[in-house]
């Protein structure tokens, strides 16, 4: 599994100029499952995502959570993450799991990290979409549970 995590302020997703997810200040964060992912990978990426310290302390140091922040997460399935653009001009996308799979271990992220007592708002799976926010910093890292990365 691989994730793009952003601190924001705010972020929302629409589809057809409807809003299907909403957060005020938290974490935006695009996620691509691979072909060879599990539920260990979900069960890695739903802890990273809610005990990653990025948001700062009293000191302004890198020292809080979400979950220490009060805030929410914004969770946007994005295949794309898993494109292999080393060769050729056109992505490949082989590494990409299957949609029916792939929705599996992203809904699977959702209910671990609410269960962790985290709001999570999310994305339409497969569908094009819109996506704003606000960045807060910016501060954006890359995540990878086969620790590629």
């Amino acid at each position: 599994m691989r994730a793009v995590v952003q601190r924001v302020l705010q972020a929302k997703v629409e589809v057809e100029d409807r809003t299907i997810g909403q957060i005020d200040k938290g974490l935006l964060v695009y996620l691509s499952v691979s072909k060879e992912d599990t539920v260990k990978d979900a069960q890695f990426m739903a802890d990273k995502l809610v005990n990653l310290r990025i948001f700062a302390d009293e000191a302004g140091k890198m020292n809080r959570s979400v979950l220490d922040v009060g805030g929410s997460i914004l969770l946007v399935s994005n295949f794309t993450l898993h494109g292999d653009c080393r060769k050729g001009r056109r992505p490949s996308f082989d590494a990409a799991a299957e949609p029916a799979v792939a929705q599996q271990l992203y809904e699977k992220v959702i209910d671990l990290t609410t269960e962790q007592g985290v709001s999570v708002e999310k994305g339409a799976f497969g569908e094009y979409m819109q996506v704003s926010s606000t960045n807060d910093g910016p501060v954006t890292f890359l995540l990878d549970s086969s620790r590629l990365f």
